[in-house]
């Protein structure tokens, strides 16, 4: 048996070699380290024993995979901690996940105390260094076992399994589990750990079923890479927007009210209202769009002409019974279907093509309650909508449009850098999820696919993300925790026109089917409103900053002059107000700088007599005094032009 390892050296044995055992031979430090073997490219147990030819790689914790199974054998060491100090805790699944790992238990929910005690466990656990074996059961042993350990959540996961399956478990001393592995050779390989956060997580992931306790942790080769990690975790909640949203009072919820209805305060409000004014403008004067204005509900009727009946039914608020009620109405998940009959009340030429509206729509969706988080997931939210009609020779041309559309706004927001673009196509092993033939979708997907080469979008393909009538461009970003949203979609639609029985007459007078684009150019307000609090840490731009002056009078009798300053910036269109406490400058200095306002203008009796202002800004600090028209220049091009300042200085 020749075994070739990763710098092409080979080894020869006449028997088979356990992985581990392989390790040693090549040195002792390697094996000690060692957390798994990559095989022929598959990563293995330590203990697999090899028996061919083969290409071995020794993983240890500097290796991704490698450190992957040392973060899942930490999850069964929480595991066995959490047993040890709530026996009547049910366990269910615990993998290894990219920041570590998680396990959820049905049990009572653990508070921070609860988190600390279990630590203190796990570090007894692992300082007593249990070997951790592998073992295999039939599939009836195995149920068995589970259930004489009193534990429901194992017992189903195995009757999922085949009748013919073997069931493997590994055991560090009393402790066993159900698992397929890969593990450490014992616990003590777990080097530096923490316990960061629990949270309720549904078993399975379905709002059906119980709601389990899920304990989040992380794990890593040293101590000093723990401590970088936990740092990191820091910052990140230093940007969190359900956080820092709060915080900055842009937006709250209210249990009364509902999970994923966020109440916007006036500076929220404000912020939204700032970017749906320059949307609709850059829409409606620059880009050629017209825009409607249509119901929020409407009856069942026109979702199941439109097919979201069939295919988005469970996502709607619908109010009504078919069977009892003589109307079923549904609120809106989505407002092509209205825009189309806003089309269809004109007959149209092919002259009159395209056809772009927009609407800025508020929608409904029944999200699950697990899904839902601060403003990125919502059920009620507003979005910057459009639909446009064309010829289906117009369409790659439009199509083109509406990403360059799409990549203006991510300019001006400045987040263009930080988006991924996908071509969400359909599932060909699911077709009843869709309407169309394979030719429409091969077609349709292989333009899309076409017009992002061309255009030069480095870009992914995901199989089985597609809208129900055809493939799309999804604009995706992630938050401060790594999870991936869609900000903006691009969906390309040859489908539809055909249920609505829409058309437009072509040059020899005969009925023809228009394509459909639908499209958002920013996308939705809540979701995006999140990212930028993320992105820029609650320091936003100056032109969405729902106050972006903050004039400091250093007395009572200054307060005439900050009227004047306050007037002449309101009469350009500036965000300003008066701090008018009767409060130390230093105490209002660094109010002003926790509310994260970008420019504070102190006046005193020396300003007011040269008709200047004492500036102070969160990009340069104290710039000292300045004739107040100069600045009003110059924060009013800023304005104008969106400009994106991100130099903070620290005092």
């Amino acid at each position: 048996m020749k075994i070739t390892l990763k710098d092409g050296s080979v080894l020869e044995y006449a028997e088979a070699k356990a992985v581990i055992d392989i390790a040693y031979e090549i040195s002792d430090g390697l094996g000690r380290a060692a957390c798994a073997g990559e095989v022929d490219g598959k990563v293995v147990d330590l203990r697999t024993t090899l028996t061919d030819d083969c290409n071995l790689n020794i993983l240890t914790a500097r290796d991704p995979e490698g450190l992957k199974v040392v973060r899942h054998t930490c999850s069964h060491v929480l595991a066995e901690a959490v047993k040890n100090l709530y026996p009547e805790a049910k366990m269910t699944i615990g993998p290894a996940i990219d920041t570590g790992f998680y396990y959820d238990f049905d049990a009572k929910p653990f508070s921070r105390e609860d988190l600390d005690a279990i630590e203190k466990e796990m570090k007894r656990i692992i300082k007593k260094g249990e070997k951790l074996e592998v073992f295999t059961l039939p599939r009836a042993e195995a149920i068995k076992l589970m259930e004489e350990k009193k534990e429901p959540y194992k017992v189903e996961l195995i009757q999922d399994l085949p009748e013919d399956a073997v069931i493997s478990f590994y055991s560090q001393g009393d402790f066993v589990d159900l698992c397929a592995g890969p593990h450490l050779m014992s616990t003590k390989g777990i080097k530096a750990f923490k316990l960061t956060s629990s949270s309720g997580a549904y078993w399975r992931g379905n709002s059906d079923n119980a709601m389990l306790q899920r304990i989040y942790g992380s794990a890593f080769n040293t101590k000093d890479e723990l401590k970088e990690y936990l740092q990191h975790l820091e910052n990140i909640k230093k940007r969190d927007h359900n956080k820092l949203g709060r915080e900055m009072e842009l937006f709250t919820t209210v249990d009364v009210i509902g999970q994923g209805l966020p109440l916007l305060m006036p500076k929220g409000a404000k912020i939204v209202q700032t970017l749906q004014r320059w949307i609709e403008d850059e829409e409606d004067l620059n880009w050629g769009y017209q825009r409607t204005k249509t119901p929020l509900m409407a009856k069942s009727d026109l979702y199941k002409i439109s097919g979201h009946w069939d295919h988005y039914k469970d996502g709607m608020f619908v109010m009504g019974d078919e069977e009892k009620d003589k109307e079923v109405l549904a609120l809106r998940p989505m407002t092509c279907p209205f825009q189309y009959y806003v089309y269809k009340a004109t007959q149209h030429s092919y002259r009159d093509l395209p056809l772009r509206y927009s609407e800025t729509s508020t929608l409904f969706r029944n999200e699950d309650s697990g899904e839902m988080h601060g403003l990125t997931r919502v059920r009620q939210f507003t979005i910057s909508e459009g639909h446009l009609i064309v010829r289906p020779d117009q369409m790659v041309e439009e199509f083109k449009k509406c990403l360059a559309l799409a990549k203006n706004c991510l300019e001006t927001l400045g987040v263009q850098d930080d988006v991924t673009y996908h071509l969400s196509k359909w599932d060909p092993s699911n077709t009843e999820k869709y309407i169309g033939t394979k030719e429409v979708w091969d077609e349709t997907e292989g333009a899309i696919r076409n017009i992002l080469t061309e255009l030069g979008v480095p870009f992914v393909e995901d199989v089985g993300e597609a809208a129900f009538y055809g493939p799309k461009v999804d604009i995706n970003a992630k938050n401060v925790y790594g999870k991936e949203d869609t900000m903006i979609t691009i969906q390309w639609d040859a489908l539809i026109a055909e249920q609505f029985d829409m058309y437009y007459i072509d040059k020899n007078g005969e009925k023809v089917r228009p394509y459909i684009i639908h499209r958002t150019s920013m996308g939705c307000y809540e979701r995006t409103l999140a990212w930028l609090i993320e992105k820029y840490a609650g320091l936003l731009p100056t032109w969405l900053c729902p106050e972006q002056v903050r004039i400091l009078p250093i007395s009572e009798k200054h307060m005439d002059y900050a009227e004047k300053v306050k007037k002449q910036l309101k009469d350009n269109g500036v965000l300003v107000t008066i701090d008018d406490r009767a409060e130390k400058i230093g105490y209002k200095i660094r109010e002003a700088r926790l509310n994260k306002i970008p420019y504070m203008i102190i006046v005193g009796e020396k300003e007011a007599e040269n008709g200047e202002v004492s500036l102070r800004s969160r990009f340069l600090g104290d710039e000292g005094s300045r004739n107040l028209d100069e600045f009003i220049g110059e924060i009013t091009e800023e304005i104008r032009t969106k400009a994106i300042r991100t130099i903070e200085v620290s005092e």
